[in-house]
């Protein structure tokens, strides 16, 4: 099977040894020695070769992939079309740094994407990663608002440098023993996290004790949560915080780094309540696996000269070609199969919880699907007893297993994730 196109087609899942097999044993332990370990490996996966929704190991033991490298492989694994614009691309030119030069498809992609945008009049800002173009955003923020503080949630995700790590607030230990974060920065309840949450919280409690809205420059909020446990928000709660940040000028950040790019049915989180932000923060499945990532701002708003912000390699070319690629394929097709299949999959998965009773939620958009247990140790357990049956999936929250699949995924393979979920859920 030397062919990708075999290996998407191939029959998955397919284990012929136990795991990790003898390669992926002898690897893991030559490598120890060197890399940090800070590096959180959830189960002992050691991929070789990848194709669709079809990752291989260096054993050759085949997975059905539903998680997408943490929502990053958007449009599937070697999809032909970004494949060829990445060659095409790198034939031409691999790097030169678009912070000083004029880069022609750095400037297509930002038009792209300031076209995309809930807003008019967009400009972009492209950066390596999603904790990057969140550090842009907050420092935009305070530039164009000449406001010291920024808002965000407990439960939140927006990244582990030092700046969004102080939004950061899904788990203690990632903030932990870091001192100092950046000031500024406090905390509300997201919408399951209580009786008063979201835009009631400001008004009653921060904004009653702690600061003036005129001290705050903005809100940073993700639509969906995604480390948090991929919670969707009731109905009405974005919408009032968006007229609450309205109201007393409040520039608001929607961080939709792993809801963003049609991973929801729609191109942006944010559409499917009508709610325009001033930013939008995207990544991950941006550029279908090669490093990218986006801060997509009102124009108005990027008043800052020549040298206030800049990166070396954000925006290199190859990776904006991929880019490119991967927004074609959104919008031509992936977005409405995302909206298809997690329809689809949504029904079945919900009627698994209706005769497995320590399947206590299913709740998401799209592609983005959150399962919640009754524990943390059983969401743990399910997430090794999925990789030893070939299915990849992660936790998230405190309790949760997340499905996010790339977005070419089929009915047929998601009714085998669900299969395999259940004989999981029953074995254990």
């Amino acid at each position: 099977m030397n062919d990708l196109r075999d290996l998407a087609g191939a029959a998955v899942p397919h284990l012929t040894t136990e795991l990790p097999g003898p390669r992926a044993r002898a690897l893991i332990e030559a490598e120890a020695p060197f890399v940090s370990p800070s590096l959180a490996r959830v189960y002992p996966l050691v991929p070789e070769r990848a194709a669709g929704l079809v990752i291989e190991d260096v054993d050759g033991n085949r997975f059905l992939d539903f998680n997408a490298g943490i929502a990053v492989n958007a449009t599937g694994h070697g999809h032909p079309q970004v494949l060829a614009a990445i060659e095409s691309q790198a034939r031409r030119l691999v790097h030169y740094c678009s912070t000083d030069f004029h880069v022609p498809v750095y400037g297509e992609l930002a038009r792209r994407l300031a076209e995309l945008a809930p807003f008019e009049g967009a400009k972009v800002f492209l950066a390596n990663s999603g904790t990057e173009a969140v550090e842009a955003a907050v420092k935009l923020a305070r530039w164009a608002s000449r406001r010291p503080n920024v808002i965000a949630f407990f439960g939140a995700f927006h990244g582990r440098t030092l700046g969004s790590l102080a939004l950061t607030a899904s788990k203690a230990r990632q903030r932990a023993g870091f001192g100092v974060l950046a000031p500024g920065v406090f905390h509300a309840p997201y919408a399951h996290q209580g009786e008063l949450t979201g835009a009631a919280y400001l008004e009653q409690v921060l904004f009653t004790h702690l600061m003036e809205p005129s001290d705050v420059a903005a809100v940073v909020v993700e639509p969906i949560q995604g480390e948090g446990g991929y919670v969707v928000p009731p109905a009405g709660w974005l919408p009032e915080l968006a007229e609450l940040c309205r109201r007393h000028g409040i520039l608001l950040v929607a961080d939709e780094v792993q809801s963003g790019v049609g991973r929801t049915g729609k191109m942006w989180a944010v559409e499917h309540e009508g709610v325009v932000p001033d930013m939008i923060v995207t990544g991950k499945g941006l550029a279908s696996g090669m490093p990218l990532a986006a801060l997509v701002a009102r124009g108005e708003l990027m008043t800052w000269g020549p040298g206030r912000h800049g990166s070396t390699f954000g925006g290199n070319p190859v990776a904006c070609a991929a880019a490119l690629a991967t927004l074609d394929l959104v919008e031509r097709e992936l977005a409405a199969n995302a909206a298809r299949v997690g329809e689809h999959l949504l029904g079945r998965l919900s009627e698994l919880a209706s005769r497995e009773p320590r399947l206590l939620e299913v709740r998401g958009r799209g592609l983005m699907i959150g399962l919640e247990l009754p524990s943390h140790d059983l969401a743990e357990a399910v997430e090794r007893a999925c990789f030893e049956r070939g299915l990849l999936v992660l936790t998230c929250g405190q309790r949760a297993i997340r499905l996010a699949p790339p977005l070419v995924v089929s009915i047929d393979h998601a009714d085998l994730a669900v299969e395999i979920l259940a004989e999981v859920l029953a074995g254990l």
